[in-house]
């Protein structure tokens, strides 16, 4: 492998260019598009798609149990809506990872890890909200656990490494 170097002559303060030879070649990061990183990050893409589409599902939980007469505080309305509209805005940030955008790909990451526990951290919290409304989001979250364990797989760990 080939590379260039720039050299510096300190006593005429004058750039030099020189070409030399490492033997000492590593492999890079995984290629966005080999068959195992395309995989993970289409089942990542996939998986908020199934987390938005269960957000909608909730949404209309809560409107038909309002509807019928039963007591829905503004913390359920709140959350049923904005979890959808976050699901939006994790595909295209999972979209933008797919394209190779490192940053995005760790905020998927730490999105997937943190939300899960924050979502059902909260609802365990006593009067928050109704037993029946907790179980929903839970079953929201599982799409989004499992991105979590996507995105630490060893294909996205290749392809995106840590920088230092």
């Amino acid at each position: 492998m080939e590379t260039n170097k720039l050299t510096t002559n300190t006593a005429t303060d004058k750039l030099t260019a020189s070409t030399a030879t490492d033997n000492n070649t590593t492999t890079g990061p995984a290629p966005l598009d080999a068959p195992r990183t395309r995989e993970a990050l289409d089942k990542a893409k996939n998986g908020f798609t199934l987390y938005g589409a269960l957000g909608a599902v909730a949404l209309l939980a809560v409107v038909v149990v309002a509807s019928s007469g039963h007591p829905v505080n503004t913390f359920m309305w709140v959350r049923a809506a904005l979890l959808p509209l976050i699901a939006v805005l994790l595909h295209r940030m999972t979209v933008s990872a797919s394209r190779g955008s490192q940053r995005a790909f760790e905020r998927v990451g730490s999105v997937a890890v943190v939300m899960p526990i924050v979502i059902i951290g909260v609802d365990l919290i006593p009067g928050v909200c109704p037993p029946w409304y907790a179980a929903v989001q839970t079953v929201c979250m599982l799409p989004v656990v499992r991105i979590a364990f996507l995105t630490r797989s060893s294909a996205l760990r290749a392809a995106f490494p840590r920088t230092p």
